[in-house]
C-alpha cells in the first residue's frame, strides 16, 4: 500500500530501520555522525545558525513553521512540547497559538542553541510561558500524556534512533493530541531534484565554509538525503502509535510537514 500527500495513513507497515540509527555512527559525508558529535556541531554553529536558514530558505522557514503551528491544532491555554527547537523558533510560533495561560516547553540538547533561543524569547516577550531546557530526545523528562501537542522543526533527522525519538514524541501528548514534524526532505523529479542537488552539493558547503564549520554543512545534505521520505515517515509514525497520519509537501517537495494524533 501507499500514503499520498494529505491523505490518512492507515493501514500499519514495519519499515526497515533507516540509516544513522543507534549504533551506526558513519562519516560526515554519509549524513550520519555519533551523538556527541552532532551536539558538538551544533554547539558550534549555533551563531550563524539563523542567518544561514534565513539565507537558504529565503526567510520562507517561518512560513513552513506557522504551518506546522496550524496543524497542531492547538487551542489557548494549553501545555505543547517543542522537541529539538534549535534557537527556538518554533517554540515562540506555539507561544502566541496558545496565548496568556498556555506554556510551552522547548528541549534541545545544545546549550549553546538553547542559550540563543532564551535571549530571542527575552527580546521577544511572547505571549505565553516558554520554558528552554536541556533533553535528550530518545529519552524525554515528561511524564505520559503531559501535552496537548508535541511538535520538531527540522530536528528529527538528527535523531540518533528516530523510531525511538517518535516513540517518545507519541508517548509525552495525551490521547486525541496531535504530533507535527516539520523536515526537508528530497524531491525525486527534475528539474527541482537538479536544483535542489546542485543547492546542496555545492551552494550549501560553500556557506559552510564561509560560516567557518564546512563539516556541519557537508552533514546536513547528507543528512536530508538518508532520511525517510514521506510515506517511509508516516510508516515509523503509525508504528509509534500515532494514527489520522497526513503529510503535505511544500516548496516544490523539498518540505514534509507530517502530522499524526495520538490513538485515543
Amino acid at each position: 500500500m501507499s500514503v499520498s500527500r494529505n491523505a490518512a495513513f492507515s493501514t500499519p507497515v514495519a519499515p526497515a530501520p533507516p540509516a544513522g540509527s543507534a549504533g551506526d555512527p558513519r562519516a560526515v559525508g554519509a549524513g550520519t555522525l555519533p551523538e556527541t558529535q552532532v551536539r558538538a556541531m551544533f554547539d558550534r554553529i549555533a551563531g550563524v545558525y539563523d542567518t544561514l536558514n534565513q539565507v537558504m530558505t529565503a526567510g520562507l522557514h517561518h512560513r513552513w513553521r506557522a504551518r506546522a503551528v496550524a496543524l497542531a491544532a492547538v487551542a489557548p491555554g494549553d501545555r505543547v512540547l517543542d522537541v529539538a527547537t534549535g534557537t527556538g523558533d518554533l517554540a515562540l510560533a506555539l507561544a502566541q497559538a496558545v496565548g496568556p495561560g498556555g506554556e510551552v516547553i522547548a528541549t534541545d540538547f545544545s546549550e549553546r542553541m538553547l542559550e540563543l533561543a532564551r535571549a530571542k524569547a527575552r527580546s521577544r516577550r511572547p505571549a505565553a510561558s516558554v520554558r528552554f531546557a536541556a533533553a535528550n530526545a530518545l529519552s524525554l523528562p515528561f511524564a505520559d500524556g503531559e501535552f496537548a501537542a508535541a511538535t520538531v522543526g527540522f530536528g528529527v533527522r538528527n535523531f540518533d534512533s528516530l523510531q525511538r525519538g517518535l516513540d517518545e514524541l507519541a508517548r509525552v501528548v495525551r490521547p486525541g493530541g496531535r504530533v507535527v514534524i516539520l523536515e526537508m526532505t528530497s524531491p525525486r523529479r527534475p528539474p527541482l531534484s537538479t536544483f535542489f542537488s546542485l543547492w546542496f552539493d555545492r551552494v550549501v558547503p560553500l556557506l559552510g565554509r564561509l560560516a567557518g564549520d564546512a563539516d556541519a554543512y557537508r552533514y546536513l545534505p547528507a543528512s536530508v538525503r538518508r532520511f525517510p521520505g514521506p510515506q517511509e515517515l508516516a510508516a515509523m509514525m503509525w508504528a509509534a502509535g500515532l494514527r489520522e497520519i497526513r503529510y503535505l509537501l511544500t516548496a516544490g517537495g523539498i518540505i514534509a510537514i507530517h502530522v499524526g494524533q495520538v490513538a485515543r
